[in-house]
């Protein structure tokens, strides 16, 4: 009854901020979601320094909601398979070695400078932090996740293929940082003197290769299942099942769910619904998986508000999470850039691509998700406080200025 009661207490609170942002604010919903929580979290810190019992209720109950369970585990899924199947597959191939190149080499690089910048600052400011750990941390944060501002961009009509870039980016990235997180938090667990090279190639290549293989094998099963009849409640059911059962498949066997998610949504957004599925089933599922993706991301960033109640703060975290905006940032710029250089020797790039995608690649809740992951130590909380501060700014700052950044560069 606790679970059940916990769920209906987020969903009534992310109707009522989505209702007044709606009525008041008109913001993009996920984002206005966000500020409004935040704001609530506000509200209860300065009740809480009145009424400290009511302080501690509110945050307990926060307490009791796994958020990385919930994101990792549950919503992940579904939003990467919502978000894939809308991908148009002829745009995606003309764009596949950009998106292919941003989404791996561009991610690697990130971590990479993000984990040399911030050791180099916290060696200027005196503390002792060992270099994987830097690594760890820019692989956390270095998945970017723009989904909450493509409605923005679209209204901003930047052109369809950087449009493109950043939808496929997005979707493939966030698995290829989990991957690489997981393989860093593999290194530290095992340490480094008892792990191979070879080791962590295969680790990579298990957990990707082996995710996009089953996505393939779910999209295609899925194909010929749904081809064999024409009934969409079943349809919906079978697409359903696709990524529930294909998540904990994923898990069970040690590949990349994530990825598994994106390669089976794009097969079913192109193949299934334009040869599996009547018109009518299309219809539905089109509806319901855009219904899905829009309300698990009101839910994701109103949970997201609500976490600034439970993370701890100092004003020396805040300093210098106020840096590793600078750095995210710079990590952005760089590795969009060099590739942007080198691929422009066969490839035409849009006109302002690098500044536009490297203030919309924006940071969310798989950046928090995976640094809630790391466990309870003095560094691992840091890193927690560290990342929500990104997030935040992320979010709020570049995804409600990006529309009016895209279309002033446009002029």
């Amino acid at each position: 009854m606790q679970v059940y009661n916990l769920i209906t207490l987020i969903i009534v609170l992310t109707a009522i901020f989505g209702y007044i942002n709606f009525k008041f604010f008109k913001l993009p919903l996920t984002i206005g979601i966000m500020i409004i929580s935040l704001v609530a979290s506000l509200v209860v810190i300065l009740i809480g320094h009145f009424n400290v019992p009511f302080y501690n209720q509110v945050a307990d109950t926060i307490k009791a909601i796994d958020f990385q369970t919930a994101l990792m585990r549950v919503m992940l899924s579904f939003l990467l398979f919502a978000g894939a199947i809308h991908i148009n597959l002829n745009k995606l191939r003309k764009e596949s070695v950009s998106v292919f190149t941003f989404a791996t080499i561009g991610v690697l690089m990130s971590t990479l400078i993000v984990a040399m910048l911030l050791y180099a600052v916290t060696l200027w400011l005196g503390y002792s932090l060992n270099f994987i750990y830097c690594l760890l941390f820019g692989a956390l944060i270095s998945p970017t996740d723009p989904i909450a501002v493509l409605g923005i961009l679209k209204e901003a009509k930047i052109p369809p293929s950087l449009e493109i870039k950043i939808t496929g980016e997005s979707l493939f990235n966030d698995g290829v940082a989990v991957v690489v997180f997981i393989a860093i938090s593999e290194v530290i667990h095992t340490g480094i003197d008892n792990i191979t090279v070879g080791q962590i190639i295969w680790l990579f290549l298990r957990e990707a290769a082996g995710g996009i293989l089953l996505g393939i094998l779910l999209g295609y099963g899925g194909f010929v299942l749904l081809r064999s009849i024409d009934n969409y409640i079943v349809e919906m059911l079978i697409t359903l099942a696709m990524v529930m059962g294909g998540y904990l498949l994923a898990s069970k066997i040690h590949v990349s769910g994530p990825l598994a998610m994106v390669a089976a949504g794009i097969i079913t957004g192109n193949k299934s619904m334009e040869k599996g599925m009547s018109r009518t089933t299309r219809d539905y599922v089109n509806k319901f998986w855009e219904m899905m993706d829009e309300v698990l991301n009101g839910i994701l960033f109103m949970l997201i508000g609500f976490e600034m109640l439970v993370i701890p703060f100092t004003l020396n975290l805040l300093w210098i999470g106020c840096i590793c905006i600078v750095i995210v940032l710079l990590a952005r710029f760089i590795s969009v850039a060099i590739p942007i250089w080198v691929l422009k020797i066969k490839k035409t790039f849009e006109k302002h691509a690098i500044p536009i995608l490297t203030w919309g690649g924006l940071r969310g809740g798989i950046s928090v998700a995976l640094a809630l992951s790391l466990g309870k130590s003095s560094f691992n909380e840091a890193f927690v406080s560290l990342t929500y501060i990104i997030v935040l700014f992320s979010i709020i700052v570049q995804g409600l200025t990006i529309g009016r950044f895209a279309r002033k560069l446009s002029v």
